[in-house]
């Protein structure tokens, strides 16, 4: 442990403060213990800012990294914090980091549901989980935090129980890990695959290991004995390299690809790749020919990731050729400012796969991926601003616009628990039906079958469904808001020729009039612009009586309109 704070402070841009940081932590955490009580908590903290450190992340994250946890309710007593105290020593960012790291303990829970109901996951909700955690981080910092946690938690993972341990990695891949992937965090990426995949299928990662250990063994005495032999090849042709060397496919990976080839080892042919770093892209490319020159390619297998990126900004040329004694390997050749962002990633190139518009202000903040001149210029995620995710108790994500209430949660689940909906608690407190939700809220919504919706429903929802719903009710019932009678099933207006006989076969045309999409409500006309089919109209839904229609083009209607637009309902004329 001394070894490695001595390892953190002397590698720190600014040692004096981290030192100062990490001692106020150690004090903090004294008794205070992480992972099923194996560890002390500050152990748990050093080893996060070490992962970041070696990313290259800011003193200031490192800095919330050590004080991880004095935001966990967890932890300490809400008489015990501390947030105040941090504020004043190390700032506001710190305190900010920390406390929005904290937040995303919320997303955990729906992961504690049942191990049936955990498999029953859909992409769609994973999908909706990983963009609540950038709607609730709203800083790039704050996920890597989360992912220095994650990375040291799986490397510990025995200590925990083998149900949690089991959840904890199916977390990891369907969360954490395209989370790493779309920031362009390869190695990162790997490592949490690799330590999640031994845990969820720890007989298929056995016989993988069994199977492809002896091979790996293999393909890398061969590639060392190779390295030296490309090397004089590359310094004949000038070519100026940084490093040769050679990387080992993940294990996860591995078994990804062998599932689309019949679990076919000898037609996995990056089980150990050979890379190449040179000085610039155009020796890039030279490099590519001089390969090619000595060694035959498999022409379907050249990609130029250079010319056209993966969508998280990932560069490089890959082929795949024909070595020595038959042996056929992947070669990988991109400079050292590639190799960096493959290891390390370029944080927001999947803003626009996601095609979201940023904005003007936005595009220039992050105009800098497209260039990539250096990572982690700027952090700040506002992409959802305008979105908040949710829980249903049972851990299924509710997608709803900013502002939006339980009335809105209640009908975006079904719209009889929404026309029904008497009450609502979030985290197990009853709430009133008009307070905004916020991102992470596990939201309950408690029915009665005598509860109907209410005209004041209409002053604070924000979304069109429940809005729509709300009014389709009210307009037909009638009842008990309005005080009228609640259902009328006679053709309230019908114009037309009066047939002198009723034994005439021919009838006229009449017109009827709708009202919110439904027809039969007993209405009256507004004596100030009698209204007649085919006008423009609209009508008002007073506290007494029937609705009564106006034109658009009334004076007297344009004003109770702006006074009480709730109450208009839209009117239309239909030929029958």
């Amino acid at each position: 442990m001394q070894s490695q704070i001595q390892k953190l402070i002397k590698n720190s841009k600014d040692p004096k403060f981290i030192e100062e940081v990490f001692e106020f932590a150690r004090k903090t955490y004294i008794g205070k213990k992480w992972l099923s009580g194996h560890d002390d908590y500050i152990d748990h903290t050093v080893r996060m800012a070490l992962i970041l450190q070696e990313m290259g992340i800011d003193e200031t994250t490192i800095a919330a990294s050590l004080l991880y946890g004095v935001a966990d309710t967890s932890l300490f007593k809400k008489e015990d914090f501390v947030i105040e105290e941090i504020e004043k020593k190390f700032g506001k960012e710190v305190t900010y980091l920390v406390k929005k790291a904290s937040e995303l303990n919320k997303i955990y829970y729906s992961f504690t549901i049942s191990k049936e109901n955990q498999k029953t996951f859909t992409e769609e909700k994973n999908e909706s989980l990983r963009k609540m955690f950038f709607a609730i981080a709203k800083d790039l910092r704050v996920i890597l935090l989360k992912i220095a946690s994650r990375v040291d938690g799986l490397e510990r993972i025995k200590f925990i129980s083998p149900e949690i341990r089991e959840i904890y990695a199916t977390e990891t891949l369907q969360i954490f890990v395209p989370i790493a992937n779309r920031l362009g965090l390869g190695e990162v990426k790997s490592k949490l695959e690799d330590l999640a995949f031994t845990n969820i299928y720890p007989e298929k990662f056995k016989w993988l290991e069994e199977n492809i250990k002896e091979k790996y063994e293999k393909r890398k005495k061969y590639l060392e004995r190779f390295i030296p032999k490309f090397k004089k090849i590359l310094k004949h042709e000038r070519i100026k390299f940084v490093d040769v060397s050679f990387r080992a496919k993940s294990y996860w990976s591995t078994y990804q690809k062998l599932q689309k080839y019949n679990m076919d080892i000898e037609k996995v042919h990056d089980l150990v790749a050979l890379r190449v770093i040179v000085k610039d892209i155009e020796s890039c490319y030279k490099t590519l020919g001089i390969i090619h020159k000595y060694y035959k390619p498999i022409s379907e297998e050249i990609e130029d990731y250079i010319a056209k990126p993966k969508l998280n900004g990932y560069k490089s040329l890959h082929t795949i050729v024909f070595l020595e004694e038959g042996k056929v390997s992947e070669v990988q050749i991109r400079t050292e400012q590639m190799q960096k962002e493959a290891a390390y990633g370029i944080c927001a190139h999947w803003i626009y796969k996601e095609k979201i518009k940023l904005g003007k202000n936005n595009e220039e903040r992050y105009s800098w991926t497209k260039e990539i001149p250096e990572f982690w210029k700027t952090f700040k995620i506002d992409f959802f601003e305008n979105q908040i995710f949710t829980f249903t108790p049972k851990g299924d994500v509710i997608v709803l616009p900013k502002g939006s209430t339980p009335v809105d949660f209640a009908y975006a689940i079904h719209s009889d628990i929404g026309n029904h909906c008497e009450a609502a608690k979030i985290d197990g407190k009853i709430i009133t039906l008009s307070k905004p939700l916020n991102n992470g809220d596990i939201v309950e919504i408690i029915t009665s079958k005598k509860k109907q919706p209410s005209v004041d429903w209409l002053k604070f929802v924000k979304t069109g469904f429940a809005r729509s719903h709300i009014k389709k009710i009210l307009f037909i019932t009638f009842s008990p808001i309005f005080s009228v009678p609640t259902f009328i099933t006679k053709k309230i207006f019908r114009i037309g020729e009066k047939p002198k006989k009723e034994t005439q076969i021919k009838k006229p045309k009449v017109a009827e009039l709708y009202l919110g999409g439904q027809k039969g409500i007993a209405i009256n006309f507004a004596k100030c612009c009698s209204p007649k089919p085919g006008d423009i109209s609209k009508a008002f839904i007073g506290k007494y009586g029937p609705a009564v229609l106006h034109k658009t083009s009334c004076k007297n209607f344009q004003e109770i309109a702006q006074k009480f637009p709730e109450k208009i309902i839209d009117a239309s004329w239909h030929q029958s």
